[in-house]
């Protein structure tokens, strides 16, 4: 059969790559017209998927290692980096805390920075996960583990050395503890958020717990003691509340799941 001049189809004589991949639908009316065959470029792309069938539906070579990379390069973030800080800390803070028999005030000077660094990494390592969405699975769990750690390590060494009655490290921590359990017990009908009272305790235990890390001496050790009996009674208080709030949640979760199910069965 006889071609048609690619003037009389309405074109020009040199179409432009794209036009030559893809033919719009006037080029390729003209072509039908002309008696061509027009191959869309879907087809071409089927053709070769059904020519090597193994390749098809297949992710491009080295995908998965490439987002294995990514998702192993995620861990190392500025909050976990803050995290693993906090929990190098604590076995430095306990050997400058005990040092010298636990009693010389420089080298309770020296713990006494160490852990107002552990604390200071506390209050953002969390708000920049947060901010920045780099939290990971790492962090959710080291984060709260340091947190009690550090806290925890704090309060052994003040009690061993005398400097703080036992019953208080036993609130303290049997509350920490406590809650944290608490929380994976309920974790099936949901999250228990912290609340602004937990808030205010924590940062009451570490000025109180500070205070006494350091050799003070007058009305500042006087001072001290107000402020820990300050974060005792905040400890029980929000302790209190989150075992509530626990009740309540798993009441609600209970009753959701019944309505549900009666639901289904209806």
């Amino acid at each position: 059969m006889t071609g048609v001049p690619a003037s009389a189809a309405g074109g020009s004589s040199q179409a432009s790559p794209a036009s030559q991949t893809s033919p719009g639908p006037q080029a390729a009316q003209a072509a039908h017209a002309a008696g061509a065959v027009v191959v869309p470029s879907e087809v071409t792309a089927d053709a070769a998927a059904i020519a090597d069938p193994e390749d098809a539906g297949r992710p491009p070579r080295g995908a998965k290692l490439a987002a294995a990379a990514v998702n192993q390069a995620s861990v190392w973030n500025i909050a976990n980096l803050l995290t693993m800080l906090r929990l190098i800390l604590v076995p430095g803070f306990v050997a400058l805390m005990l040092a010298d028999g636990g009693y010389d005030p420089a080298w309770r000077a020296f713990a006494w920075a160490a852990f107002a660094i552990a604390m200071i990494t506390d209050l953002f390592d969390g708000h920049i996960a947060r901010t920045y969405n780099l939290v990971t699975d790492f962090g959710k769990i080291a984060d709260p583990i340091a947190d009690k750690a550090i806290m925890g390590a704090a309060l052994i060494c003040l009690s061993s050395l005398g400097d703080l009655p036992w019953w208080v490290t036993i609130v303290i921590l049997g509350r920490e503890l406590g809650i944290t359990l608490l929380r994976f017990l309920v974790i099936r009908y949901g999250v228990i958020p912290a609340s602004r009272g937990g808030k205010l305790k924590t940062l009451t235990q570490g000025v109180a717990v500070g205070m006494y890390v350091l050799a003070l001496t007058g009305w500042l050790a006087t001072l001290r003691w107000w402020v820990m009996a300050a974060a005792v009674v905040l400890t029980v208080v929000t302790g209190l509340d989150y075992v509530r709030q626990a009740v309540v949640l798993r009441r609600q979760g209970i009753a959701e799941r019944k309505a549900a199910l009666e639901e289904t069965q209806a």
